[in-house]
């Protein structure tokens, strides 16, 4: 097996004879040798040695013994490999030494090429440690959470209230807004990190099979039941099971939810044996679940378990400032997993991706960039490069035809739409966006309000209250009131 290169190798041993024959044996194999003669002195190694990678620890040390040390070391985030050494071993020590996180244990006279053995598996397990370590931390950025708009601001302080608890999670929000993302934050910061996170989309899985899915089964429970099957509640058992959609799920799959929030007891399809289970449940849901309450498509009994702790995740319209900073989050991502050069975006584009509506949010968004940085040739994305709906001039979003009941409905909401986009495309410029739509401000005030659209803040213009602008009479573009319709 080939040797790591400069690997970086401490010494410890208060016998001069035994520092000087490793320190002959170290540096002819190429390693980068330094030594200590006390556990003390080994200690002030740690905090001057960058990067160390190996000790070779006896355990008769003056001061603080071996035992002492590897005990201290392994309470250290990202300590070296240890071999312990000693003329005086024992199975009984050996077994200690290994309890403690030894990797190795070595008897004394030491044998040249029992050492370097030792030293280079011990090495070879802490370079695929580290290399587990960069794959973990390059997966985990995948999921992210970026922003610093306000909104994210909030919301992360929320995580860090939620996160150490056991409460429930409810996750509103709009479909491609982070969900996931959100309950993986909360997991990770939560005292079960260390424990399974299983995700489940309720909204993927056929309702004849989401209880077999969510609950296991056993062999025999039904037609296709070959054999036992661990349901996903039992997987996260000490850990964090993520429900999304979960206002898909059947009134008969709700009830057994249910019964997990207030007993932590699961039951398999086909079997009478009940089982326990720890688990901390997070769902989330893009549906108004107080109307699908009043529907009677979802379990108020329920929607009270899960909702202990509601969490709103917003819209990327809501924070349009966010957007250049995910392109360029996205942009790298991408780059490096694809082993392309970092590619950016024209002022002219980075303004039409910002006023672009995204009514499938961040995940619209992330598939945008990475469609353009492996299409587009050029080092820098130019609005031309740009989809159609993004680079075109103003786009109306309308539901599709069927789920429309009347004329006035749609009527409605293609004129919600048309004034959403108009305000949108003038920044929210309340006077600017009249003007150009050719209706008075006060008539425009009104549809504001007619359609429950909040003016954002800190954007455009100073908004006064509807009240204050009433019986004003204030004059149109051109000079005559009109319905704005």
């Amino acid at each position: 097996m080939k040797n790591l290169p400069k690997a970086k190798i401490l010494v410890v041993d208060d016998e001069e004879n035994i520092r000087k024959s490793l320190k002959m044996i170290l540096e002819y194999e190429g390693y980068d040798y330094y030594e200590a003669s006390s556990g003390e002195e080994a200690l002030d190694c740690l905090e001057e040695i960058v990067g160390l990678d190996l000790m070779l620890l006896d355990i008769k040390l003056p001061g603080k013994d071996g035992f002492d040390i590897l005990e201290e070391l392994k309470k250290r985030p990202y300590s070296p490999e240890v071999i312990m050494i000693s003329g005086h071993g024992t199975i009984q020590t050996a077994v200690e030494a290994t309890k403690l996180g030894a990797f190795d244990f070595l008897e004394k006279p030491l044998h040249r090429e029992r050492v370097l053995l030792s030293i280079r598996n011990a090495l070879s397990q802490k370079n695929l440690r580290r290399e587990c370590q960069d794959l973990k931390k390059k997966a985990e950025k995948k999921y992210d959470l970026i922003g610093n708009h306000q909104l994210m601001k909030k919301l992360w302080e929320e995580i860090l209230k939620i996160a150490p608890t056991n409460a429930t999670v409810l996750i509103h929000g709009e479909s491609g807004t982070g969900k996931e993302l959100i309950a993986r934050a909360i997991h990770s910061r939560s005292l079960r990190a260390n424990e399974p996170f299983i995700q489940v989309n309720c909204a993927a899985i056929p309702e004849e099979l989401i209880e077999s899915e969510l609950f296991g089964h056993v062999k025999g429970a039904f037609t296709g039941a070959t054999e036992k099957k661990v349901g996903k509640f039992e997987l996260a058992d000490g850990g964090t099971i993520f429900l999304d959609e979960v206002a898909d799920m059947s009134i008969k799959t709700q009830a057994k939810v249910l019964r997990v929030l207030e007993e932590g007891e699961v039951q398999k399809v086909g079997s009478s044996k009940i089982q326990k289970v720890d688990v901390r449940i997070i769902g989330a849901t893009n549906k108004d679940l107080k109307k699908e309450i009043k529907d009677g498509n979802f379990r108020e009994d329920l929607y009270f378990r899960l909702n202990v702790v509601p969490v709103y995740t917003p819209a990327l319209r809501e924070k349009k400032e966010d957007i250049p900073l995910l392109i360029e989050y996205f942009c790298h991502i991408y780059a490096e997993e694809n082993n392309f050069k970092v590619k950016k975006f024209s002022d002219e584009a980075l303004e039409a991706m910002i006023k672009y509506p995204w009514k499938g949010n961040v995940r619209e968004l992330k598939n945008v960039v990475e469609r353009l940085i492996i299409m587009t040739e050029s080092d820098v994305i130019q609005k031309k490069d740009l989809p159609e709906q993004i680079k075109g001039e103003l786009r109306i979003y309308l539901p599709e035809s069927q789920t429309i009941r009347s004329l006035k409905e749609f009527k409605d909401i293609a004129e919600k739409e048309f004034i959403l986009a108009k305000l949108e495309e003038n920044d929210w410029n309340i006077s600017k966006t009249a003007r150009e739509i050719e209706t008075p401000r006060s008539n425009l005030y009104k549809k504001l309000e007619q359609y429950s659209i909040k003016i954002k803040a800190g954007v455009g213009e100073v908004v006064a209250p509807l009240s204050l602008l009433k019986g004003k009479g204030e004059e149109s573009p051109n000079s005559k009131e009109q319905d704005g319709r």
